[in-house]
């Protein structure tokens, strides 16, 4: 059974006493029951000292500036940098993933880099990034670590995205989108059994997480759903997503469909065809939806966005370069006038395709 080392240790929210005994954390539906000494299926958070905490605090797998389209967000700040960071670990077991030597590690050296939320807030203002994402590994995990970075950013006036994959329950749900301005949202697929098969969990808390996030918040919110050959890439079920999308969310949250690389344990499945991608962004057009993406492949015509009402192209995206933009400083067509949905402030960055490795003085 691993140790919990004292360092970087905080006390967790979210948790009971079960009769028999244990703790319960009730962060995720995984709902792990500890003993003293063990620590959860994410592996960050423990039972120590007769409580749940997390083991992760203030330590992080890397920073790095990004553009904000690579999380992937369309319509938030365009052309804008982001810094990005994750810890380790992850609530979820996906044989796809695609970060897998962050959200499966098991090492805590793989947290080389220490930041308080202070100095990561006060680097991303030095750097003139407008936003901070908590990416690479799911933010639920490192909950308090997250949340606390957020308030020190937003004290700053920088703003904070989530890139998760919404597995979390409603308590501790309501507590953390009080302090995020964005989010993508990974909808895996759209079958309890490719979730139960293929990922370790289920559907349904993703879908009210989504739900959530839309209806209850002012939170924007983009989703991204990794096309697998042979898995999730069937008409029916991009059929069946897309029309839950609409009919659930409206036809304004911008929809993601990106390409999968063999990687982890499914190195036995090919990449996603470029044609696969098409196709399903005409299905999801098709039932309605106004904004959607192709993703992991050069295809400026799918990366980029389009007036609903005029059809123009209003945001021109090759790879991670804005090459056109006819958007109002309000965000509404120069061509028409009709409003796209959005977060706009102004005219775009220049950030481009850059990544900017970064290393956080410690404090």
């Amino acid at each position: 059974m691993a140790t919990v080392p004292v360092t970087s240790v905080v006390p967790g929210r979210h948790w009971h006493r079960l009769a028999d005994g244990r703790l319960q954390c009730d962060i995720c539906p995984r709902f792990c029951r500890l003993q003293e000494g063990q620590r959860g299926f994410c592996f960050v958070r423990a039972r120590h000292n007769d409580q749940i905490v997390l083991t992760t605090y203030g330590r992080s797998s890397g920073f790095c500036v990004d553009p904000i389209e690579k999380k992937p967000l369309n319509h938030f700040l365009p052309g804008t940098p982001i810094l990005s960071f994750g810890t380790a670990g992850c609530n979820l077991a996906c044989k796809f993933c695609q970060n897998w030597d962050i959200s499966k590690s098991r090492q805590m050296d793989t947290l080389a880099d220490a930041a308080s939320p202070e100095a990561i807030a006060r680097t991303a203002h030095d750097l003139g990034c407008r936003s901070v994402a908590f990416t690479y590994n799911d933010p639920v995990i490192f909950f308090e670590y997250a949340i606390d970075v957020a308030q020190a950013c937003h004290a700053l006036g920088i703003k904070t995205v989530a890139v998760t994959a919404g597995y979390i329950c409603p308590a501790p749900r309501r507590e953390f989108y009080q302090h995020m301005d964005a989010a993508n949202v990974d909808l895996k697929a759209f079958t309890e059994r490719f979730y139960a098969r293929l990922c370790g969990g289920h559907l349904q808390p993703v879908l009210e997480t989504l739900a959530y996030i839309y209806h209850e918040t002012p939170v924007w919110l983009e989703i991204t759903t990794l096309l697998i050959p042979g898995e999730n890439d069937s008409d029916r079920e991009i059929e069946a997503l897309t029309q839950w999308i609409n009919e659930h969310l409206g036809p304004d949250v911008p929809l993601h469909f990106t390409a999968f690389h063999p990687d982890w344990k499914m190195r036995d499945k090919p990449p996603t065809p470029p044609s696969t991608l098409t196709r399903a962004r005409a299905i999801a057009m098709k039932n309605g939806l106004r904004y959607v993406y192709t993703g992991n492949v050069h295809d400026e015509a799918g990366g980029s966005t389009y007036c609903h009402q005029c059809g123009r192209k209003i945001i021109g995206r090759d790879w991670y370069v804005l090459t056109a933009w006819h958007l109002t400083d309000d965000g509404r067509c120069t061509f028409c006038g009709t409003p796209c949905a959005g977060v706009f402030e102004g005219p775009p960055g220049d950030w481009g395709p850059r990544r900017l490795p970064v290393r956080i003085q410690r404090g």
